[in-house]
C-alpha cells in the first residue's frame, strides 16, 4: 500500500460514540491520512487500511455486544495492523470522576483479551435521556440526574478527542513500521 488509509469505526447507540469517531477522524485527516469513519456494522473488509481505530459506547460496565463481536471476527488483521481502541462513558460525567477512571479503563479488559491496542481513549459522552432505547435505562439515568450523579447534556471534550487522535498518528506509523521491519 502507497498510501496509509486508516479505518475509524465504532458502535453507538444515541449518536455520542458516532460524534466522537468523526472527530477523531476529522483530526487525523487534518494530519493528512487518509481515513474512513463508519460504524462497525457497515464494516466488511480491514485489507484496504494500515490501521485501524475502533470505539463503542459503554453499557452494563462493557463495550456494545456488536462492537466486542467486531473485534472478536477480525481479530487476526486487528492483530497482524496497528490498532487504537477508544471507549465513550457517563461515568466519566460524574462528580469526582477521576476516581473512576481505572475502573473505566478496565471496561476495555475484554478486547485486551483479543487484540493489544497501541493506544487508548476514553471519553464521556453526551446524556440525552430522550434517546435512550431502553424504558428503564431511561428510568435510571433519569432518578442519577435527579439525585445529582451526573447531569443531562453533551460532556464530551472536544479538545480531548482531538489531542488523542492528534497522538495516535506516530503512534499508528510507528507501530506500521515496526510491524514492517519485522523479519
Amino acid at each position: 500500500m502507497d498510501t496509509e488509509r486508516i479505518l475509524v469505526t465504532y458502535a453507538t447507540r444515541t449518536g455520542s460514540t458516532r460524534g466522537v469517531a468523526e472527530a477523531i477522524g476529522a483530526a487525523l485527516a487534518e494530519d493528512g491520512m487518509v481515513v474512513d469513519a463508519m460504524p462497525m456494522q457497515d464494516v466488511d473488509d480491514l485489507t484496504p487500511y494500515t490501521a485501524i481505530v475502533a470505539g463503542s459506547a459503554i453499557q452494563s460496565k462493557r463495550w456494545l455486544p456488536e462492537a466486542l463481536a467486531f473485534v472478536r471476527t477480525h481479530q487476526g488483521a486487528l492483530s497482524q495492523r496497528p490498532f487504537a481502541a477508544f471507549l465513550v462513558c457517563m461515568t466519566l460525567a460524574m462528580r469526582g470522576s477521576e476516581a473512576y477512571r481505572d475502573a473505566v479503563s478496565g471496561f476495555l479488559s475484554p478486547v485486551h483479551a483479543l487484540v493489544r491496542p497501541v493506544s487508548e481513549g476514553l471519553f464521556t459522552g453526551a446524556l440525552d435521556i430522550a434517546r435512550i432505547p431502553s424504558w428503564t435505562e431511561r428510568l435510571m439515568f433519569q432518578i442519577s440526574v435527579w439525585s445529582g450523579v451526573w447531569s443531562e447534556g453533551d460532556h464530551r471534550d472536544w479538545d480531548a478527542i482531538r489531542a488523542w487522535a492528534r497522538d495516535l498518528r506516530p503512534r499508528l506509523t510507528r507501530a506500521t513500521q515496526a510491524r514492517a521491519n519485522t523479519p
